[in-house]
């Protein structure tokens, strides 16, 4: 989230967010800048220049990188062919595929070292959220004997308050924005959640988006620096979380090294959640207790 100091500059981050939104869960779509603009509320002209002073970057090199960390993820995950996605992740062909990512990566996704390079981004990810303590499970280990739950959730509408680079600090206090904007509006018993969509095993740090969120009913309004989006129904595979953050660590370690390679399905390209029992941080910071949830489809 980026920190703006009033709330006209606060309704862009919101159309900003939109626009992030609309991207991210459109990957395999044509995502032309009028379309995204015209979701951002703004003309194209404006929109590419407020774009890159929120976000960083251009629209075209935000869609490009998010495409290809996508493809890395089914790379890493999915088991399908290169081809298939090349055009699941909006690349016009193979062809193309390839040559944004060796422009990208250095090398063809043939030849791409997609166990190095989770490693190395899992040292990075390790040493941020749970230095010394994460012990990394083997394909087949279950010493915490996670049990998995299959689950149908309905459609959703989330608020939700985004954090631009979480590991580098911010979701804590974008939880207490969000958790006071709920109790102003007798919303707090609501289910809250926290979610990205990028694996930090395979996107750099700095590149993630982490979303405090609270599932609302239809009519609340995005306000005060507070966005608001949608999520479809879908299948979820839920693993009961009651202890500090290396043991979700290792559910979400165990749940894709183990389980889902050995289950019928594959991940759906939906971010991992967080469904807190209770409000966020309701016992503590080094005790969590909530539900991870993977979504997912049959293969």
């Amino acid at each position: 989230m980026v920190d703006l100091p009033n709330l006209a500059n606060l309704d862009y981050v919101d159309r900003v967010n939109r626009a992030i939104d609309y991207v991210t869960q459109n990957l395999g779509e044509p995502l032309q800048l009028d379309d995204v603009a015209r979701v951002a509320c703004f003309s194209p002209f404006h929109f590419h220049r407020i774009f890159k002073s929120l976000v960083g970057e251009t629209l075209n090199a935000f869609i490009k990188r998010v495409r290809l960390e996508r493809a890395l993820y089914l790379m890493s995950h999915d088991g399908a062919s290169l081809t298939d996605i090349a055009l699941r992740c909006g690349f016009g062909s193979s062809s193309d595929f390839s040559r944004s990512f060796r422009a990208e990566y250095g090398v063809p996704p043939s030849a791409f070292d997609l166990a190095t390079w989770r490693r190395e981004r899992g040292a990075e990810f390790e040493a941020k959220a749970a230095p010394h303590r994460l012990t990394r499970l083997q394909p087949g280990e279950n010493p915490d004997n996670f049990v998995v739950k299959i689950r149908d959730l309905p459609p959703r509408r989330v608020a939700y308050v985004r954090v631009m680079a979480p590991y580098g600090g911010g979701v804590v206090q974008a939880v207490e924005r969000l958790v006071a904007w709920a109790k102003a509006r007798g919303l707090e018993n609501g289910q809250w959640l926290g979610y990205q969509w990028e694996d930090p095993e395979i996107v750099p740090l700095e590149h993630c988006r982490y979303d405090a969120g609270l599932e609302i009913p239809e009519g609340v309004v995005a306000d005060d620096g507070v966005s608001v989006t949608t999520f479809a129904a879908m299948k979820v595979a839920e693993v009961e979380i009651k202890g500090p953050i290396d043991l979700e660590m290792r559910a979400l370690d165990w749940l894709f090294k183990t389980w889902l390679p050995s289950s019928k399905y594959v991940p759906d390209h939906q971010p991992c959640f967080e469904a807190w029992n209770g409000l966020p941080f309701a016992h503590g910071y080094e005790h969590f207790e909530l539900r991870a949830h993977i979504p997912i489809v049959e293969g």
